[in-house]
């Protein structure tokens, strides 16, 4: 008797999910436990995994369409015991992998998509580490740029090739990736336009961003801050700091730390209308925007005032990886009193970014790069990053944003101000 795969509670609020990218197709043998098909929601995504081993039977919702909690998506027929040589029989019968799409169908992708299916079991199964499993944008972005799926096979990975691995791994050969296409240009007779669902975590990123900027007054200001001060004590201490905490010691910390300080000085920037209420905040709970190949989203802090450098740098590493393979927790996603975001990351030299409602103000980093300044008189080289804060002027005045953003920058500059606490 085929066994029903259901769309799991995957939060409180979340009642309607998106079905993402089915691993397995129709007769496709799956082991207990492995993932079948991804469940995209409006903040984080999870695997549907198989309970028991068997044969997909039948999908009864294909990837992009929408289900409820507790939706039967496809149907499962169990297999008690299987040799190997059923499982060399089911690789054989499979059906050969489908277009990518009309956009790249027309390049010879054999190669890029030899090992698009998930890993078989059996005898003939390859390691995991030398078949990494692309996904569809990680084999269009295969193709795009003539690789083997193999020649990645000592990327750090989860045995499941993203776009982003690709990607890093072009950066790492000194190629420049151009974020504008992320497709093909179409040949002659194809189509020129690709319409595809937008997820729901797409969805609620577009609708919060519009929110914001309606029941909002936002405005922003900027400063520039000398980062030498940060630079020449990250090399001091590098060696010694990662050799003790097994993290290296990045800037956001740093940032983390001085924001956190200027928030106490200027607790509005830290508040929130509710109602006809502004509501002040005793704690400082920081989100910080981590890019994960769906998506912004904002891993939050919790209690960043209690952290030291360390914890700041482990708990900030450790969200980005988890953000990279959608393993973030839905309480790990909520609950933020201020937002940094570092745009410098991707190269930008200056931005306006949108405050998360409903916090009042969000910290926009940058790229450093060397400038001539002037210093008591004198016209120097110094290694300068430009900081912008957006706010809620409806809350928060000119004179609290200003101040909050030069106590940013003095920290900053004089990180042993934040040390000392002065």
């Amino acid at each position: 008797m085929a066994i029903e795969l259901k769309v799991p509670a995957v939060g409180e609020s979340v009642t309607e999910v998106q079905l993402g990218e089915w691993f397995k197709r129709e007769g496709d043998l799956v082991e207990r436990d492995e993932a079948v098909v991804v469940i995209d929601t409006d903040k984080v995504s999870v695997d549907l995994a198989a309970p028991v081993r068997g044969r997909i039977e039948r999908i009864l919702v294909a990837t992009g369409q929408s289900a409820k909690v507790g939706d039967v998506v496809g149907l499962l027929e169990p297999i008690e015991s299987a040799s190997a040589a059923d499982d060399a029989s089911n690789a054989a019968s499979s059906p050969s992998p489908r277009p990518l799409s009309d956009a790249i169908e027309a390049v010879d992708v054999a190669t890029a998509l030899k090992s698009s299916e998930p890993p078989r079991s059996g005898a003939d199964a390859p390691p995991a580490i030398a078949e990494p499993w692309p996904s569809p944008a990680a084999r269009r972005a295969l193709a795009e740029h003539g690789l083997n799926p193999a020649d990645l096979r000592e990327a750090e990975h989860s045995g499941r090739l993203t776009r982003r691995d690709v990607e890093e791994h072009l950066r790492q050969k000194g190629a420049t990736i151009d974020d504008s296409r992320p497709f093909l240009p179409p040949e002659a007779g194809q189509s020129e336009e690709e319409a595809v669902p937008m997820s729901p975590f797409r969805r609620t990123i577009a609708e919060r961003l519009v929110a914001s900027q309606h029941q909002a007054a936002l405005l922003t200001t900027f400063n520039e801050i000398d980062m030498s001060g940060v630079q020449a004590l990250r090399a001091e201490v590098q060696e010694e700091f990662k050799a003790k905490h097994g993290v290296k010691l990045g800037l956001m910390s740093f940032f983390v730390r001085a924001v956190v300080e200027a928030l106490k000085a200027v607790p509005v920037v830290n508040a929130e209308i509710r109602g006809s209420d502004i509501v002040y905040k005793n704690h400082y709970d920081i989100g910080i925007a981590v890019g994960s190949g769906r998506g912004l989203v904002v891993p939050v802090l919790r209690r960043a005032e209690r952290m030291g450098f360390s914890t700041i740098e482990k708990a900030i590493a450790d969200f980005a990886a988890r953000a990279r393979d959608n393993r973030l927790r839905l309480e790990e996603l909520s609950g933020g009193t201020f937002t940094i975001s570092n745009g410098g990351i991707y190269g930008s030299m200056l931005s306006t970014p949108i405050v998360n409602p409903p916090q009042s103000g969000i910290l926009g980093l940058h790229a450093i790069n060397e400038r001539p300044v002037a210093e008591r008189g004198a016209v120097v080289v110094r290694p300068m990053m430009y900081v912008a804060l957006t706010y809620d002027h409806r809350i928060v005045d000119g004179r609290e944003a200003v101040t909050f953003l030069g106590l940013v920058k003095r920290f900053v500059e004089r990180p042993v101000r934040v040390l000392l606490e002065l």
